[in-house]
């Protein structure tokens, strides 16, 4: 009841409220999260995730088949906005891997840190190896972990080419891969760009955004699983990348042809 009538406030009245969320958040990511059981954590972000997105007018609709159930899996999706990141954590129990100059982001960074958020740090080979075999143990425990394997975000208008190296630890925990392909609307149904976070835009003037939308939604449309045994990691990313574009209705990255290293060659 409480999440509906601050869904009816305008945008300047529920500042205050999205503030005094966050600054729960980050308390609890500092005193309660790290003496709760993991289930209980998850259960705790999850919730906290929901309540975000019920203040800044956004609603989730989920759509398409599930992964295989009772098994760890990979889930990776398209990366338009900061939204994204709780959208997913609102709608199951999964550990993100991210970026690690997300962890310099204000408020974001506290956040995602505190709930347990594997970090990559790009041109460290040996950190790299390392987080690949936590991510493989951690879906071979049965646990879901999500990836942005564009690297960064876009409009959503159209997709980049995927990082195949986040792949591996699937490949390695012969496991499938979740494709999730998500699409913003308006009020109106219409596909929006507002809650995009790209270039150099800040985040108060992201959320400022969001928050002007009175209501958007974020359609999560899940993919049909895609199995890795027998493929490998370039295989399954490129896989990936075709099904999230076939759903999003846009064309596949363009890549281009080496004859050899260094040598560029027109696509066909």
């Amino acid at each position: 009841m409480l999440m509906m009538q601050i869904s009816r406030m305008s945008a300047a009245a529920r500042l205050p409220v999205l503030v005094a969320h966050v600054l729960a958040g980050l308390w609890q990511v500092r005193f309660d999260l790290p003496t709760m059981s993991v289930a209980r954590r998850q259960a705790t972000v999850s919730r906290w995730s929901r309540r975000l997105l019920a203040i800044i007018g956004v609603r989730v609709r989920l759509s398409g088949p599930v992964a295989v159930a009772d098994a760890g899996y990979l889930i990776a999706s398209n990366h338009v906005s900061w939204v994204d990141i709780f959208a997913l954590l609102g709608q199951m129990p999964l550990t993100f891997v991210a970026k690690s100059e997300i962890r310099g982001w204000p408020l974001i960074g506290p956040l995602a840190a505190g709930v347990g958020t594997l970090f990559i740090e790009r041109g460290r080979s040996r950190h790299a190896r390392a987080t690949n075999e936590r991510i493989a143990a951690l879906i071979q425990a049965g646990g879901v972990v999500s990836v942005f394997p564009e690297g960064t975000t876009t409009l959503g208008d159209r997709l980049l080419p995927f990082h195949a190296a986040l792949f591996q630890p699937v490949v390695d925990a012969c496991s499938a891969v979740q494709p999730v392909a998500l699409l913003y609307r308006d009020a109106s149904g219409k596909p929006t760009t507002i809650p995009a976070y790209v270039d150099d835009m800040s985040l108060v003037a992201s959320v400022w955004r969001i928050l002007r939308m009175g209501h958007v939604e974020v359609e999560l449309r899940r993919v049909e699983p895609i199995a890795t045994a027998g493929l490998g990691r370039r295989e399954v990313s490129l896989a990936t990348e075709q099904a999230i574009a076939r759903a999003l209705s846009v064309p596949p990255p363009h890549r281009e042809r080496r004859t050899a290293p260094g040598l560029p060659v027109a696509s066909q």
